[in-house]
């Protein structure tokens, strides 16, 4: 063999050399990610597995207005998470929120209004800061056909009208009030009622001509009673604020239920009941 064939064979050996420990180090790098890419999985599916999940029961105490929307959310809640049920407490806030203060067991609390939210924050009783989640209007209830021709909020004020108003505590009647004292109006109710569905249900059973409740309200109703709109309730709408309560039996469900509510898949079922976005 030429000393120039030698030079020669020995470059080509070296080049092979180069290859075979370029090719080995990518392999090596190519089962490390593997091997990072599996473990990275691993831990992701540990993650998940340990992820708490929404079970056991749900109590909110909620608005009377609430109620028709909150129990359509309650299938989704509870088809969403099978191990867990909602059951609610519906009635006027300010009684409510003597209730959660009183050590009632709640998990969650929807109320009509900042004030009767305040009742719970101020005792310690929330966890957190509410949130406005929706917002709601008042309008005049009267009975099919408007058989006394009301035609705005000053008529209910006029001689030979029974009218029902919630009470002055309630987040409804004071939001009436509120608009009476704007238009310096004086109206003697035939009766204050308890909650909103109280006053609704006056006008229903024709025990009254007229209540004043909030739009959503009239729209649940249907065809049992019909709304008259008045552009005064601009000056007297209601912000519904929510919260977890701080000793909440269920918090991780309590959450969630909010969490709902909150949702786009939320507003849409309560914009549709004709409450107002926050």
């Amino acid at each position: 063999m030429t000393t120039r064939s030698a030079i020669r064979r020995s470059r080509t050996l070296r080049v092979a050399g180069g290859l075979t420990v370029a090719v080995l180090a990518l392999g090596g790098c190519s089962s490390s990610d593997s091997d990072s890419s599996k473990k990275s999985d691993g831990e992701s599916g540990s993650a998940s597995k340990d992820a708490k999940k929404v079970s056991g029961t749900v109590t909110v105490f909620a608005a009377a207005s609430l109620k028709e929307s909150f129990t359509e959310l309650k299938k989704t809640f509870e088809k969403e998470n099978p191990g867990a049920k909602v059951t609610f407490n519906f009635g006027g806030s300010d009684g409510l929120a003597a209730s959660i203060t009183s050590g009632a067991p709640a998990d969650v609390f929807a109320a009509a209004s900042p004030k009767t939210m305040k009742t719970v924050t101020d005792a310690g009783d929330a966890q957190g800061t509410p949130s406005t989640f929706v917002r709601n209007q008042l309008e005049i209830a009267t009975l099919p056909g408007n058989p006394k021709k009301i035609t705005n909020f000053e008529d209910l004020t006029k001689g030979g009208l029974k009218v029902a108003l919630c009470a002055k505590e309630v987040p409804c009647g004071a939001a009436a009030q509120k608009v009476l004292d704007a238009e310096h109006l004086k109206l003697t109710p035939a009766s204050y009622e308890q909650d909103v569905k109280g006053a609704l249900t006056k006008v229903e059973l024709k025990e009254v001509d007229a209540s004043v409740v909030y739009k959503t309200d009239v729209k649940a109703a249907g065809g049992k009673v019909e709304g008259v709109e008045f552009p005064e309730s601009k000056k007297a709408i209601n912000d519904y604020p929510i919260a977890q309560v701080k000793k909440a039996p269920n918090a991780e469900g309590a959450a969630a239920f909010i969490d709902l509510v909150k949702s786009p898949q939320g507003q849409k079922v309560l914009t549709k009941a004709g409450f107002l976005k926050p």
